[in-house]
């Protein structure tokens, strides 16, 4: 049986005001708990019942409902180099109580997450500066027309959700950066072959097929100097870990690849996508900061074995 899609996760907290003072919010093992509410289940039980919801718990509780939200797909990080500021001007943009209660991201180098409204509710812009291939005439160019083709408006979810639930999602991604690779993972693998809309994903097709080339782009990038405009990735049904080629236009390569939604959860959200030059494309096992994976150094090699370890902030091999 193989490990769980979290296996390859450390444990992530967040601190949020809840009463007189800050409370703890832990993620471990799939689950987030709120450290100091140990019957969590009775006083959701309480709040269900006319009683008090403490905002803790709130979070907790929003949590859960998102675990298989696609618009956290869509709004989510794409690498480690695209990360999401949200401000707490930006939470009170759609919603009265603000961050009030949440922890906001500092703001960072990378890309930067902007809310506006527009006719409709409100949408998302995201400006993603990407690499391209060194030693190109048109160097800046190709820059600039990169980070044109990442520009877009997003909706914040289907037009059947309020105002309401599209603010929780944006203070469940200002958590903070760990909790956003890991509200990812668990989305993905709800729409995975193991996970609870398996048997319905062929609705979410085009949005899955979005979050593969969104997530394998920029990996892709960096392991063979690719303008990540020209990858493409499609879901993989069958066994085994897909496919992968690279074909050639002139003096343009584009990638064109086949793999799982599960690798979204397994093998992207908790960093494994690069490791030293190598592309992931399976998680064999793993109990953090450890893990078995299967990795590709170039397109049309078989995958190999690696033993890898999470240490200083990154995955690396620790034998081959």
């Amino acid at each position: 049986m193989s490990a769980p899609w979290w296996a390859a996760f450390g444990p992530a907290t967040a601190e949020v005001s809840c009463g007189d003072g800050m409370h703890t919010l832990r993620w471990a093992d799939g689950s987030l708990t709120a450290v100091e509410h140990p019957d969590a289940e009775g006083e959701l039980v309480l709040a269900a019942l006319g009683g008090d919801a403490t905002p803790c718990l709130d979070v907790v509780r929003a949590w859960g409902r998102h675990s298989d939200d696609l618009s956290v797909l869509a709004l989510g990080p794409r690498s480690a180099a695209d990360r999401l500021t949200i401000t707490t001007e930006m939470l009170d943009e759609v919603s009265p109580a603000g961050g009030q209660g949440i922890s906001v991201v500092r703001s960072r180098q990378g890309s930067t997450f902007v809310l506006s409204r527009r006719a409709g509710g409100f949408a998302a812009a995201r400006s993603t500066p990407m690499r391209v291939p060194a030693g190109r005439a048109s160097h800046m160019a190709a820059r600039r027309a990169a980070v044109s083709r990442l520009m877009s408006m997003r909706r914040l979810g289907p037009d059947s959700d309020g105002d309401d639930e599209r603010a929780t999602r944006l203070r469940l991604l200002a958590l903070g950066e760990p909790f956003q690779w890991r509200l990812s993972g668990a989305v993905a693998h709800a729409w995975s072959a193991d996970g609870e809309h398996a048997g319905t994903r062929d609705r979410a097709r085009p949005a899955l097929t979005a979050a593969l080339t969104g997530r394998l782009a920029p990996a892709a990038a960096d392991w063979l100097d690719v303008d990540p405009a020209t990858v493409a990735a499609a879901v993989h049904d069958g066994a085994g870990w897909g496919e992968l080629s690279v074909s050639s236009a002139g003096s343009v390569r584009h990638l064109r690849a086949r793999l799982p939604v599960s690798w979204l959860a397994t093998v992207w959200a908790p960093g494994l996508a690069l490791v030293q030059g190598r592309l992931v494309v399976r998680v064999l096992d793993a109990a953090w900061p450890s893990a078995r994976v299967l990795a590709l150094r170039a397109p049309g090699d078989e995958p190999a074995e690696l033993a890898v370890r999470y240490d200083k902030d990154r995955w690396s091999v620790a034998a081959s």
